[in-house]
């Protein structure tokens, strides 16, 4: 359970976050949706302890680790994955020792090292699941955008974190591209079994991987719901994303067995 409480942050004389509260449910993908520039990422970057609020609290399966220092905020956070914006590979490593830069930095959770055929097995798994089989020894400059947001979301499920962050995951991708993104955001929530936090100002990526979605607006969530109550607000921001994409995703979205 990922929850937060009346979280404030100004940088120099812009007023970002400005008391939001909010509750991300276990084992949920929560979708924030506004537009540029208005503090998506700085909230990802609150949950996952890389910015200290001015006020307020975000608390991680009963852990308040906007309290917390060093060690003990580095405990609390290394269960959880971030997809950044840009990808942010190591553009002097290669996909294999990217891929692996958590298992090799942090070791096994029972403190030995892993050994170097781990690594290799594990690097293998995480490239399958991202569609990157094969590409161990290609740099990052040999990658298309796409295929660089693959490989960082394949060093992000390596060590199989419970909760995923996810910052503008399709911001610059073609259509197709992206829509392979959305796909493989749905895959590593069921893989995983993980709570997903996407922000994005994309509506079609929103409802195609979302179960919940909610509006930032003013440093505050304005409005949360699941899709179809979410799209039945009377919000002229809601409905201009909406009418940004030209068919719902959700109509031919892989329904599940049974």
């Amino acid at each position: 359970m990922i929850s937060i409480r009346n979280l404030w942050k100004k940088f120099d004389t812009l007023q970002v976050m400005a008391g939001l509260s909010l509750d991300v449910k276990p084992g949920e993908t929560l979708v924030i949706l506004g537009p540029s520039g208005i503090g998506k990422s700085v909230l990802l970057k609150h949950i996952i302890g890389l910015c200290t609020p001015d006020e307020g609290t975000v608390e991680i399966d009963g852990k308040i680790i906007t309290s917390l220092k060093e060690s003990d905020l580095y405990k609390a956070v290394l269960n959880m994955g971030m997809l950044f914006q840009g990808g942010a590979l190591f553009d002097s490593m290669n996909v294999e020792q990217n891929t692996a830069f958590h298992l090799t930095q942090h070791g096994h959770p029972d403190k030995r090292r892993y050994t170097k055929k781990e690594i290799s097995e594990k690097v293998a798994e995480a490239l399958e699941m991202v569609g990157l089989a094969g590409t161990e020894k290609k740099m990052p400059s040999e990658l298309s955008g796409g295929m660089r947001k693959r490989a960082a979301l394949a060093r992000a499920i390596i060590y199989r974190p419970s909760i995923m962050l996810y910052d503008e995951p399709t911001t610059g991708l073609d259509p197709i591209m992206a829509m392979q993104i959305n796909e493989l955001i749905v895959k590593t929530q069921k893989e995983l079994k993980a709570t997903s936090i996407v922000v994005t100002h994309d509506m079609f990526s929103a409802l195609y991987v979302g179960d919940r979605l909610a509006l930032i607006r003013e440093g505050k969530i304005a409005h949360i719901a699941e899709p179809d109550a979410f799209l039945k607000i009377d919000d002229p921001l809601i409905t201009f994303l909406y009418n940004t994409i030209s068919k719902d995703p959700r109509s031919f979205k892989e329904k599940p067995n049974g």
